[in-house]
């Protein structure tokens, strides 16, 4: 495997989880402005798609967005392994197999978090996919699915990876629920067990473990980070992404910014994809949380949600969108 690069291995102390119909390639860019050090993931990608898709529109990425991972969805070795020498070829950094998500659609397909229930199979996947590329292969679980209670098997499920080559391991710290929940109810409703991902990391000190799941402060997580190498963050960065922000601060000592003037940074590229034909809408409902919580935060949310979708809507409505928030230059 070739040596990371110094970017990529310090970006393990804070990522942004896969998100499906969120983590596009225009959120991204915009988390990368938020915060330069993180390290980013795309949306799930089946492997079946990377081999016969389109794939600029599947694995496009402009380079300011690394380090960066794809996410690959599937439980075909061979099938993984081709995907992920595609994507390697395309530059990503790392290349991240799903074992979490809980979706019908997903079970269906033999991938996600059913996979728990085939260790074996997944450490065949992990395998071919370390075989075929250079860059590092990791591994995003569950801690079990439906009614798993013993801590033994889900470390025994993270050990069989890492002995087929897993580099790192990032650990939804909830169970999946294959029945009866939508995957939403999956992301909220089975009970937070961050004690096993901390459990994991002391008696695995050489692996590194990053930590997923209701992390939605600065405190919160600076607290985790004193047990695990990482967090991800996932709605609560998509939601509230001036968060991701103050946590990279917080984390490295970088000035905080304000909103507007993290925003502002957004023009050069908003006006280039709009000067290829991309409405604005695509990119702008990435920003909508931007200001929340903040007054005028809801007033810049709805300026944007009504005029993004317009014929001819460009950076001036964005424009408009800061005006109403009131904000200036000061951070915060």
């Amino acid at each position: 495997m070739d040596i990371p690069s110094t970017a990529y291995t310090d970006s393990l102390r804070l990522s942004v989880a896969p998100m499906m119909d969120w983590t596009d390639r225009h959120c991204r860019f915009f988390h990368r402005l938020l915060a330069p050090g993180a390290r980013l993931y795309t949306e799930m990608v089946h492997a079946n798609a990377v081999i016969h898709g389109d794939r600029e529109r599947l694995l496009g990425f402009d380079p300011v967005e690394q380090p960066l991972a794809l996410q690959l969805g599937g439980s075909d070795p061979a099938l993984l392994a081709q995907a992920a020498r595609i994507a390697a070829d395309w530059g990503y950094d790392e290349i991240n197999l799903n074992c979490g998500c809980p979706s019908d659609r997903v079970q269906a397909g033999r991938f996600g978090a059913c996979l728990m229930r085939e260790p074996a199979l997944v450490a065949e996947c992990v395998a071919a996919m370390v075989a075929a590329v250079a860059v590092p292969v990791t591994v995003k679980c569950r801690l079990g699915v439906d009614e798993d209670k013993d801590y033994g098997q889900f470390a025994a499920f993270v050990d069989m990876q890492v002995a087929a080559g897993s580099a790192m391991v990032v650990v939804h710290a909830r169970n999946a629920w294959l029945k009866g929940l939508s995957p939403k109810e999956n992301r909220e409703i089975p009970p937070l067990k961050y004690d096993w991902a901390y459990r994991l990391k002391a008696e695995r000190p050489g692996l590194p473990v990053v930590l997923n799941g209701g992390i939605a402060t600065v405190e919160a997580a600076q607290a985790h980070r004193q047990h695990v190498d990482g967090v991800m963050l996932g709605r609560a960065a998509y939601h509230d992404p001036y968060l991701l922000h103050l946590l990279e601060a917080a984390q490295t000592g970088a000035p905080v910014r304000s909103r507007t003037e993290l925003l502002l940074q957004m023009q050069p590229y908003v006006e280039q994809w709009l000067g290829r034909g991309l409405a604005l809408k695509h990119i702008s409902r990435h920003l909508l949380g931007l200001y929340a919580g903040q007054p005028g935060g809801r007033a810049f949310r709805q300026v944007l949600s009504e005029g993004a979708h317009r014929p001819g809507a460009g950076w001036e409505l964005v424009q408009a969108a800061i005006a109403v928030t009131g904000e200036g230059r000061d951070p915060g």
